[in-house]
């Protein structure tokens, strides 16, 4: 098993248990969409961000500006299966619990791959998330902060392979390629905070459990790090500035709705109670997001589905 940064991807490779063994994960730039009464489709990829390796294999860095929005995406190239945990400042993604690596079987507070090919935001409930959202920690703003009192300023990644014997026997159609549609200083660090709302259902896991390889998970740690941290540890520039709304609109970029005839995990989370950046700065009497304006988009292109 091993954990390599090729450029803007996170690859988990399995030779031992597979040689199709292979994950990639993307942290995608995208529109932050308004926090607001509505709930949005999904934005596309404006491009990956850049990632950076540690002199700790396992751990990455990853630069975002203040209120840059993301999603991120989990691709194999021959559609091999993986039980995948995420962890966000040190909560489960999924369900809002205290993040670890093991998985639980019996709450099933994981995904897997390619049934669930991507997660842009904090679940909350059966059809919703709440939109990562980069931003300072010690105000309150992240969502750790807020369940927890503290926050990891990580994404936190644990990942398990299907037994390579049970990869054989599966039909030869399932073994395709698969592509989705697309240590710094602490005051420097940056969390998650909970943004729009986007329509997105979280898929309810599928392979019995002793189809996993039975070897302890692989871990990875990205450390999200400001735009001016990145330049100062890496010496290359940081991305452009996110998009304002208008930028986005005015460039006619596309909106999208998933279709997924998979079954969706049902209940809320523990993150649907949060406050959302909006409502946090609010309180605080700060304006953290100065560009909130609400609008009205475009007809969704359908994509997925078979």
């Amino acid at each position: 098993m091993a954990v390599a940064t090729e450029v803007d991807t996170l690859v988990f490779s399995f030779p031992e248990v597979h040689a199709d063994a292979i994950l990639n994960v993307r942290f995608h730039r995208t529109l932050r969409v308004p926090d607001d009464e509505t709930t949005y489709g999904l934005p596309p990829s404006l491009g990956a961000f850049a990632l950076r390796g540690t002199e700790n294999p396992s751990e990455v860095l990853v630069p975002m500006w203040q209120s840059d929005a993301m999603w991120i995406s989990f691709s194999a190239p021959m559609n091999y299966p993986f039980l995948l945990k995420i962890g966000v400042g040190g909560l489960n993604a999924i369900t809002g619990e205290p993040y670890t690596a093991k998985p639980d079987f019996d709450t099933e507070d994981y995904v897997e791959t390619a049934e669930q090919p991507w997660l842009d935001g904090f679940r909350v409930d059966d059809t919703t998330v709440r939109q990562f959202v980069a931003m300072p920690l010690g105000a309150g703003y992240s969502v750790a902060e807020q369940l927890t009192g503290s926050d990891t300023g990580s994404v936190n990644f644990s990942v398990i392979p299907l037994k390579g014997d049970v990869w054989e026997q599966r039909p030869k159609a399932q073994q395709m390629d698969f592509k989705v549609c697309a240590c710094p200083a602490p005051d420097a660090a940056m969390g998650l905070g909970a943004g729009g709302t986007i329509t997105q259902s979280i898929a309810t896991p599928i392979e019995p459990r002793e189809n996993w390889s039975d070897a302890a998970p692989t871990e990875a740690s990205v450390r999200i790090v400001n735009s001016s941290a990145w330049q100062s540890i890496t010496g290359e520039s940081p991305h452009h500035a996110p998009l304002t709304i208008e930028d986005y609109m005015g460039r006619g970029y596309p909106w999208f709705e998933w279709y997924d005839d998979s079954l969706a995990r049902q209940g809320d989370s523990l993150f649907a109670g949060v406050r959302t950046v909006k409502q946090v700065g609010d309180q605080n009497g700060e304006n953290s997001l100065p560009d909130n304006t609400s609008f009205t988009p475009p007809t969704p292109i359908v994509v997925g589905g078979s």
